[in-house]
């Protein structure tokens, strides 16, 4: 059960219409897919129950540094959650799952790439906007065409096979993340540029006559 989202897809004429990529994507689990309709909240109610859980109970006074920091903590309360009994089916979660998982199918041997990619020409600022933040890059490559491939933990800028930048990502908005080695980059540039528009010096040198010396050695 899927909503209706963008990179998912939409009901047209009376038919699901997903996104090529989302269709590479179950294609490779071999699963199959069905669409909500529109305003029907009921549809997928068990997992907006499952959401409404984590909501009340899981993060009510606690705070986050990232986002494995917070799949950290989940997993912890997870291990004592799954063990209450649960007030509708009256058993444990934890024991309930191995019939989940008997009916599910295994991985394929090659997992689908999720990371979201695209690439640029790295502008003048040498940063690369990632939803509202924006990730320092190597200001040596400014101007030049890189690729950018974000998960669900980094971003990572890739110039002609050369990592130019690396971040953690940031879960926040409307930040500016620079890093340590991209400052000192710039620092070295802009004292560069300002050797480079020193004018040299013109210092004028008086050039000997050496004739002198040969009337001076026919006086002696």
């Amino acid at each position: 059960m899927w909503d209706q989202e963008g990179c998912i897809g939409k009901w047209r004429h009376g038919q699901q219409r997903l996104t090529d990529d989302f269709q590479a994507f179950r294609g490779a689990f071999g699963v199959a897919v069905k669409l909500c309709a529109p305003a029907d909240p009921e549809a997928k109610g068990l997992v907006e129950r499952a959401n409404g859980y984590l909501e009340t109970s899981f993060l009510p006074g606690r705070s986050f540094e990232s986002i494995a920091d917070f799949n950290t903590q989940l997993v912890n309360w997870l291990r004592r959650a799954n063990n209450r009994i649960h007030a509708t089916t009256k058993t444990r979660p934890a024991d309930a799952i191995f019939e989940d998982r008997g009916s599910m199918l295994t991985f394929p041997p090659v997992l689908p790439d999720v990371s979201r990619r695209w690439s640029l020409r790295l502008p003048r600022d040498h940063f690369v906007r990632v939803e509202t933040n924006d990730y320092s890059v190597n200001p040596r490559f400014v101007g030049r065409r890189v690729e950018v491939r974000v998960t669900l933990e980094e971003v990572v800028v890739v110039c002609e096979g050369t990592e130019v930048a690396r971040h953690r990502r940031f879960c926040g908005q409307h930040q500016t993340i620079l890093a340590a080695e991209h400052a000192r980059v710039l620092r070295a540039l802009r004292a560069e540029a300002r050797l480079a528009e020193t004018p040299a010096l013109d210092a004028d040198v008086e050039v000997r006559d050496l004739s002198v010396y040969d009337r001076l050695g026919e006086v002696g």
